[in-house]
């Protein structure tokens, strides 16, 4: 099961009681057990939801990893990727990296940089525009390729009914053009967006693009069975 987020009260000095998080333990860094493959997960919320589920699988398998960070959008990818890649260790090699953008290159915001901003205003616009995401993600898919590990993109889960911020859809869209930039490159595909679909009942918060611990739980298996399917023999 994945570890539950607790919270836990402190008093100030002042003697008001305040809530203090506890670390999230996917961004809990790793030591590497020699002789087996490191494998680099990059991705948002979605992908920190199932980092742990994924380690726990993959114990005794692979090293996994993945940097301390909500990875955002393709531009932040842009500006700290090279530093995401030295997680673990400087110089130290990546057997397999599977990566995702796109929930937050699609999310809309507003004139002044509000988050979630509604969709239908007409000062609303995507925070990353399609052809924007295009560009950025076939920058990162090469700098990604001079790393030497095998690559999986991972698509873009879907966004459901009532979620703020979002259009339902887009995920469709967006996954459409990574999958040109992907074939263009010769990046497998993780297609995590119809498999979450088929199961959103079952594992997706209501309006919500997150998913609930065992909904990330599920996910983390599907994300194993393809990284497992392209580990060195």
């Amino acid at each position: 099961m994945l570890p539950i987020l607790v919270l836990f009260c402190i008093t100030t000095l002042d003697g008001v009681a305040q809530e203090k998080k506890k670390p999230n333990p996917a961004m809990a860094p790793v030591s590497d057990v020699e002789g087996l493959p490191r494998i680099l997960l990059i991705g948002d919320s979605i992908s920190i939801g199932y980092t742990v589920a994924v380690r726990e699988l993959m114990e005794g398998k692979a090293n996994v990893h993945r940097p301390r960070t909500n990875c955002g959008p393709t531009t932040k990818g842009l500006a700290e990727l090279d530093a995401w890649l030295e997680t673990g260790g400087a110089g130290k090699k990546w057997d397999v990296i599977h990566f995702n953008w796109g929930l937050h290159d699609l999310k809309y915001m507003g004139p002044n940089g509000e988050n979630l901003a509604d969709p239908e205003a007409e000062t609303s616009k995507p925070q990353v525009s399609q052809d924007r995401y295009r560009a950025n993600l076939k920058e990162l898919v090469s700098r990604l390729q001079e790393t030497g590990a095998t690559l999986i993109w991972r698509n873009t889960t879907p966004v459901p009914e009532g979620a703020s911020g979002r259009v339902v859809g887009d995920s469709v869209i967006y996954n459409a053009i990574a999958a040109e930039v992907m074939k263009e490159a010769g990046v497998a595909i993780h297609d995590l967006y119809q498999f979450a679909k088929d199961r959103e009942a079952e594992i997706q918060r209501e309006a919500n693009v997150h998913y609930t611990p065992e909904g990330s739980e599920i996910l983390a298996q599907d994300v194993v069975r393809v990284i497992e399917d392209a580990l060195p023999q």
